[in-house]
């Protein structure tokens, strides 16, 4: 397009760069030629400096040997001395001359140098060569004379003097050459640093130039090319200023433009023929609108449409026909392969004719005629298959751009004709099913009056066949009652084992609303006994006292009434571990001993050998037995001692004589009120005590022997007892060696193993009986008191939390409150959220970033245990210690919060000692680990 000065971007980059090359060559050229001066300057001060500089210390040097040649001579006499003075003598003058050359361009240092020329002959001329002389002729005294004299001493110390002048110069000089060498280094610097900036400027500059006719072109391009993608404005075209590579591609997007706006109308049009191909119902309206279509946007002057029906070719509509005489010219009915319109039909491609013979195809109007030179035959496809053939004449060949508008055209009239066709012969078909709806009519009415005559013979059968279904009914009922019995049976044990899971669904949920208030009451009351800030008298301190231990028991009730609902479902499981015995006094002295102190009371365990290492059974329901057992002891005693003596002992069964069982016993003795014989037999029944006045002297439900009782019997062993009143009593805990031996059930009778036992525990039960002494007065022992100002935290715990900030999640405000006022009295900043949703908020978008989170479990929206789980998965937050705190109090929980991701389980009511507890232990953890 361009042949002549054209300047392709090619170009433009190469001179671009080799602008910038030959700038960098005249730099470098520049360069060159300063550093070579800078070159000689340092050669003349490193060669010519240094000689004058040495040739002046040589002639220093030379005036000294001859001084010290001459004394020493003198003083000696020795020749030897006289061979540095004549060795100066014959060099001075050779350096002196040296030296007044490399001056020559300075006048200042050669008459310098003059001086001390002239200060040296004259040295020599009135000290060396006299005293030399003198003492060559022996004449001592004359010497001695010469030496109080020394005439030249004067001149020596001129030439000293002289020479540091001389030298210090020269010092001078040197330097102020290598500061005008440094100053031109530096101005070639500045110089190198301009023509660089200059170089940049002028590069950066054509860079600018350059891009810039290439951008603006190509922007112009991409905006176009948006506007194409967007729909937009085609009509806009790109003007090119440039005679390269950007001003072909901004022509070529022209012509893409001109080609794009082009398919945009032939597809309106194309959308607006589909339109109207959608009114018509009959093959010829749509045949004659689709060729009134096509003539009109391709000026297309005479058309006919041969429609495929029968393995034959029927002209249904034409275009510009010559009215009756249209009928004539041609065939209405073509088979395939005949003509050109058969032919195509067969071949399913576009036949054309070119150059027809006049008179071929005649056009008429009303002015007069013409003949057509041009035929065009075009098939019209549907899936392939032919459904029609279009035939077209024309005065002139149609261009290539035309046969395409006309066989996308034809492609949706395909479409069009078939849904046609195929909607007129479903109308037929319609039409057809209703003439035969009336016939099959007409038939059922005579098959409805051959049925009323069967069916008076139905009737006869039917008698007969209910004679046989009585006998049949009289066999089903019977079998039937058997049946129905199982059913009852099996209704009555599955209502007996939903109504279990609803008793049990029942007391769950009671127990955490229970607890949940209980948790608040038990945590203020305990702050408020503490009082800290000694705002509450003694009094109400008192009262806030007796609030905690009424809660407290409360929780007690609670525990006792689960745990026997449990029991009574079956629903209590065991797991049967190693229990090491010789940990078991730790354990109880941690939880009775403080009781002990307060009563006044000896509290000692004692293991008798021989003893097992572990035995097989669940640690935790052994742990609840024994505490409920030494809990009573404590009860009900006030003066004395509380014993736990754990022995191996057999067993003889009453029922089966000469068998016996090898066992570990757990007897709880004390010195207390004891017990009626005739009401051993009573204690041990739920929500019973030995009596009336007891249960409310001392307190308690009456449940926690039952519950231990039972849960003996869950681990295979089973409790006995025996009491004298006023003496005490003795509960003993039996429970087998050998796990596998659970058939260990005695039977209980009015003494209550006191028959199987006193063959083997009888020693025991009389010492320990024998030594019991009645007392009169009882002091109950049903809660135990928390001292007000009993220290929890040493101050070094106390600064590990202090500053710590806790997030409290939980739905009931009443624990926030008690949670937060217990916590921020050690000086931790306390958040809360009100679900796990709002706790999920404050962790990911709130910047919250708390050190332990207390997550309580049954929340709205979303519970503890799905938060948990978010929170460690989702969030990632796996540092941070999660203690679940929850009323429910089921056995499950405790697996499920730890399954989902927490760290930690307490069980509501809570008590503020256990929860500063756990939080010092894991904030103590993550400390360590970090």
């Amino acid at each position: 397009m361009f042949k002549t000065r054209r300047f392709t971007i090619r170009s433009k980059i190469v001179l671009g760069y080799l602008v910038v090359v030959l700038l960098f060559g005249v730099v470098l050229s520049v360069l060159s030629a300063q550093i070579d001066v800078l070159q000689k300057e340092n050669d003349f001060i490193s060669h010519h400096d240094l000689d004058v500089h040495n040739l002046t210390n040589a002639i220093e040097k030379n005036v000294l040997d001859m001084e010290t040649g001459q004394r020493g001579f003198m003083l000696t006499g020795n020749p030897m001395y006289l061979e540095p003075y004549t060795h100066g003598l014959s060099e001075w003058d050779s350096n002196y001359n040296q030296l007044i050359a490399l001056i020559s361009d300075n006048p200042a240092q050669q008459q310098s140098l003059q001086n001390i020329k002239s200060h040296i002959i004259r040295w020599i001329d009135i000290a060396g060569e006299p005293s030399v002389q003198l003492k060559k002729e022996g004449d001592q005294d004359k010497v001695i004379a010469f030496f109080k004299s020394d005439p030249g001493k004067n001149e020596i110390d001129l030439l000293r003097s002289q020479l540091a002048s001389f030298r210090n110069n020269e010092i001078m000089l040197t330097e102020a050459r290598v500061t005008d060498l440094a100053n031109r280094s530096s101005t070639l610097l500045t110089v190198l640093y301009t023509l660089w900036g200059l170089i940049a400027a002028v590069s950066i500059a054509a860079a600018f130039i350059v891009s810039g006719n290439i951008v603006k072109t190509l922007l112009e391009v991409k905006q176009t090319i948006s506007d194409i993608s967007k729909g937009g404005n085609l009509k806009q075209r790109i003007r090119v200023r440039t005679r390269d590579e950007v001003a072909d591609l901004g022509y070529e997007t022209n012509q893409l433009l001109d080609e794009v706006q082009e398919q945009n109308r032939v597809k309106d049009q194309l959308t607006g023929i589909a339109t109207l191909m959608q009114n018509p119902t009959t093959l010829e309206g749509l045949s004659r609108l689709f060729l009134s279509e096509l003539a009109t946007l391709l000026e297309i002057p005479y058309g006919v449409l041969y429609y495929w029906k029968e393995n034959r070719l029927l002209r249904v509509a034409a275009y510009a026909g010559d009215g009756e005489k249209e009928r004539s010219l041609g065939q209405i009915s073509l088979a395939p392969g005949q003509g050109m319109v058969g032919q195509c039909a067969l071949e399913k491609r576009v036949l054309r004719m070119n150059d027809l013979p006049q008179n071929y195809i005649r056009i008429s109007s009303g002015l007069g005629f013409a003949s057509a030179s041009s035929l065009t035959v075009v098939p019209v496809l549907f899936e392939g298959r032919v459904i029609a053939v279009l035939e077209l004449a024309s005065m002139k060949p149609l261009q290539e751009r035309a046969m395409k508008l006309i066989e996308e055209l034809a492609a949706i009239f395909g479409v069009s004709l078939h849904s046609t066709a195929t909607r007129m012969e479903l109308q037929h078909l319609y039409d057809e099913s209703q003439v035969l709806n009336e016939e099959l009519q007409a038939q059922s009415e005579k098959l409805q009056l051959q049925t009323e005559e069967m069916q008076s013979q139905t009737e006869e059968l039917q008698m007969q066949t209910e004679e046989l279904y009585m006998l049949n009914e009289r066999l089903e009922a019977q079998k039937g009652a058997a049946e129905s019995s199982a059913k009852e049976l099996a209704v009555v044990a599955d209502q007996l084992r939903t109504s279990s899971g609803y008793k049990s669904e029942f007391l769950a949920n009671m127990s955490h609303e229970l607890r949940t208030p209980l948790n608040s009451m038990l945590i203020l009351s305990e702050i408020l006994a503490e009082n800290k800030h000694h705002h509450l008298s003694h009094e109400e301190q008192n009262y806030a006292s007796v609030i905690h231990r009424s809660g407290k028991d409360l929780l007690h009730l609670i525990n006792d009434i689960l745990d026997l609902s449990k029991v009574e479902a079956g629903q209590m499981e065991v797991e049967f571990n190693p229990v090491y015995l010789d940990t078991l006094p730790e354990v109880m002295n941690q939880y009775f001993l403080k009781t002990a102190e307060q009563k006044n009371l000896d509290f000692r365990i004692q293991l008798q050998s021989p003893l097992p290492e572990a035995i097989e059974t669940d640690e935790m329901r052994l742990h609840q037995i024994l505490r409920n057992l030494l809990s009573n002891a404590f009860k009900f005693t006030s003066e004395g001692e509380v014993a736990l003596t754990i022995s191996q002992m057999s067993l003889d069964h009453s029922d089966r004589a000469g068998q016996a069982t090898d066992v570990i016993a757990f007897s709880v003795s004390d010195t207390g009120i004891g017990i009626e014989e005739s009401k051993l037999l009573q204690v041990f029944e739920a929500f019973k005590q030995a009596d009336g006045a007891t249960a409310r002297k001392y307190g308690g439900t009456g449940l926690g022997l039952s519950i231990s009782q039972s849960l003996a019997s869950l681990l295979g062993g089973s409790i006995s007892a025996a009491s004298r009143p006023g003496q005490g009593s003795v509960f003993t805990l039996f429970l087998p060696l050998n796990r596998g031996i659970s058939d260990m059930q005695v039977e209980l009778d009015s003494r209550l193993f006191m028959n199987e036992a006193a063959g083997t525990s009888a020693a025991l039960e009389d010492q320990t009986l024998s030594s019991l002494t009645s007392y009169s007065s009882l002091t109950t022992l049903s809660q135990t008191p928390e001292e007000s100002h009993e220290i929890w935290l040493t101050p070094l715990e106390e600064a590990l939390i202090s500053g710590r900030q806790i997030l409290v999640v939980d739905d009931d405000i009443r624990n926030v409150y008690a949670l937060a006022n217990a916590l921020e009295h050690y000086g931790m900043n306390v958040v809360s959220a009100q679900n796990g949703t709002e706790c999920l908020e404050l962790l990911e978008h709130g910047g919250l970033k708390p050190d332990v989170i207390l997550m309580d479990i049954m929340m709205p929206e979303m519970d503890g245990y799905e938060t948990t789980r978010q929170i460690r998965e989702r969030l990632g937050l796996t540092g941070i210690p999660i203690i679940v705190l929850s009323a429910k109090a089921m056995k499950e929980d405790r697996e499920k919060s730890i399954a989902a991701g927490a760290t930690d389980y307490l069980s509501k009511p809570l008590n503020v000692k256990d929860v500063l507890s756990r939080m010092k232990l894991w904030m103590t953890h993550e400390k360590m680990k970090n």
